[in-house]
């Protein structure tokens, strides 16, 4: 696997991390590729977490600020990158997945956008690892997709429109303009219609008190109307919740 990659991936370097579990999987049990942010101010600090082991967290690629591609847990291990998670019917989406970090400061730290060289990394080992173990696009998902009470990463300023252009993932049909027209409208919404097409579609929706539906809204609006993420629905959110369910 490893020459596969470096062939096809520019620089590719392997720093391995002990925070995996042992046990060898079956090529086929990986179903999912999930993108996080480091929420590291520095390469050297995020590898050094990484890699260390009392941390307990890994993943199995990691693009550095400069866009290099470093590898740290092969693709057969459980690399633990998700944490408790969810997707759909799916619990514990460690062991059906592969994680990819990438170098951002964060929303705690100076959240920025991820630059060039970092997405062009990211759209050729996503391809490639696409394409070797046969991902659906439905699977291809943020952190915060899958524990939106726990994760903000990879954030709204993740280039998600971008890469469903290139065949990475998924993105609405809707014609944006026809879509803005909607923003910040209320009449004629209903909240357990929205909850419901996010739970059909894969979201983990169970909230206890507003604080908790505000975070899960928010994580929508990242992953879908990254321009305003003010944990409010409007009939904008509304009408793309509605219309995830046409995706193939």
């Amino acid at each position: 696997m490893f020459e596969i990659m470096q062939k096809n991936v520019e620089k590719m370097t392997i720093n391995y991390s002990p925070n995996f579990s042992l046990k060898k999987r079956d090529k086929k049990k990986i179903k999912y590729l999930i993108y996080h942010y480091t929420g590291m101010k520095t390469d050297k600090l995020a590898i050094k977490k990484l890699t260390d082991f009392n941390s307990n967290v890994s993943c199995h690629y990691y693009i550095t600020s400069s866009g290099k591609l470093i590898q740290m847990v092969p693709d057969l291990y459980v690399a633990w990158h998700a944490g408790k998670s969810y997707w759909g019917n799916q619990t514990s989406i460690n062991h059906r997945s592969i994680g990819i970090e990438i170098s951002n400061p964060g929303h705690i730290h100076g959240y920025k956008k991820f630059n060039c060289k970092q997405i062009k990394c990211l759209v050729k080992i996503s391809k490639l690892l696409i394409n070797k173990y046969a991902i659906n696009k439905k699977n291809i998902l943020g952190h915060s997709d899958i524990a939106p009470l726990r994760k903000m990463d990879p954030g709204e300023k993740f280039p998600w429109h971008f890469l469903s252009k290139k065949k990475i993932g998924f993105w609405h049909g809707i014609n944006y303009k026809l879509l803005r027209s909607f923003r910040k409208k209320k009449s004629e919404l209903n909240l357990n219609k929205f909850i419901k097409n996010l739970r059909k579609f894969g979201y983990y929706t169970k909230y206890n008190n507003s604080r908790e539906l505000k975070k899960i809204i928010k994580i929508f609006q990242m992953r879908f109307r990254p321009e305003l993420v003010d944990g409010k629905l409007d009939q904008e959110c509304y009408i793309i919740s509605k219309s995830l369910k046409n995706i193939k």
